[in-house]
């Protein structure tokens, strides 16, 4: 059955449309286009389902990046990709935990559409060059020369990632300590020199337009949100894009989520998304595959 073969690489076809468009919600949207095409065709001609379903995936992807690409580019202050919650699997695999990790997503997001798919499907889920053309409408000599611009992109503007581990959570609940009871010293020395915070509040609430840089003023601007928070607020950990990360939640109502990104025992970036549209769907465990032998070297 057409349904039961997609829901079997279900998991793969996702990782690659969020990874792809950067937006859970516009990731099931294309998975759905996906299904309805893959349901349309004769499935005894399919000689291999899930390099057929990933082709098209990756090119209803690659349609819908396109017709976002304006709308992203007015988005009132800083975007940032809709985050998922992923299960502890994820952070064991440094490969997916890194590539879909807030600061790789925002690295990803400088991409043109095509480098975005290239990058994603060859050194993250390790397909040739030549299974890649066939996705991308590109000759196999026009997707290597691709892939090598686009790994270059992403290496010089990748920042230092460390997945989720007990050593980080742990950093992230002093942090959520000294945060409480207004310890600015504590705060900043969990911080590095160089750390930035980013707020996505989608120009629906209130939140940051601008990145802030260096760890007195990140300090200062967490104790200025923690302090205009309610007392019925309650900050839970959990894990988002394979990282440590703090949900605040407001009388059983999601507020704002934080991810961290930490790297030799520090919290080198602070991921703070508002916009309540990305927060709707932030519950659920999403299942993550990356299914191939990528060739990226975190």
């Amino acid at each position: 059955m057409a349904e039961d073969a997609f829901n079997e690489h279900r998991p793969l076809l996702f990782t690659i449309a969020y990874e792809i468009v950067g937006s859970a919600s516009d990731a099931e949207d294309v998975l759905q286009e996906s299904y309805l095409r893959w349901s349309a065709v004769d499935q005894e001609s399919v000689e291999h389902a899930r390099a057929y379903l990933v082709r098209v995936v990756t090119r209803q992807s690659l349609n819908h990046l396109r017709a976002v690409r304006a709308r992203r580019e007015e988005y009132v202050g800083t975007w940032l990709p809709e985050p998922i919650r992923t299960a502890p699997e994820v952070s064991e695999d440094a490969i997916l935990a890194e590539s879909v990790s807030m600061a790789m997503m925002l690295v990803l997001e400088t991409l043109n559409p095509t480098e975005r798919a290239v990058f994603v499907l060859h050194d993250v889920f390790g397909y040739t060059h030549g299974e890649i053309a066939s996705s991308v409408g590109r000759s196999e000599v026009a997707v290597r020369q691709i892939a090598h611009r686009a790994r270059r992109h992403v290496h010089a503007r990748r920042r230092r990632f460390e997945p989720d581990s007990d050593a980080g959570r742990e950093i992230v609940q002093r942090f959520l300590r000294a945060a409480a009871t207004g310890e600015i010293q504590s705060l900043m020395d969990l911080l590095a020199p160089d750390v930035v915070q980013i707020s996505d509040g989608g120009g629906k609430v209130v939140a940051a337009r601008r990145p802030i840089t260096g760890r007195a003023d990140v300090a200062r601007f967490v104790l200025g949100v923690i302090r205009s928070t309610t007392p019925a607020t309650r900050a839970e950990p959990a894990t988002y894009n394979g990282m440590p990360a703090a949900r605040f939640v407001t009388d059983g109502v999601l507020d704002w989520l934080v991810a961290f990104e930490i790297h030799d025992g520090r919290i080198t970036g602070l991921y703070g998304v508002r916009n309540p549209d990305k927060l709707h769907r932030t519950d659920a465990v999403l299942p993550l595959d990356r299914g191939g032998h990528g060739t990226w070297k975190p």
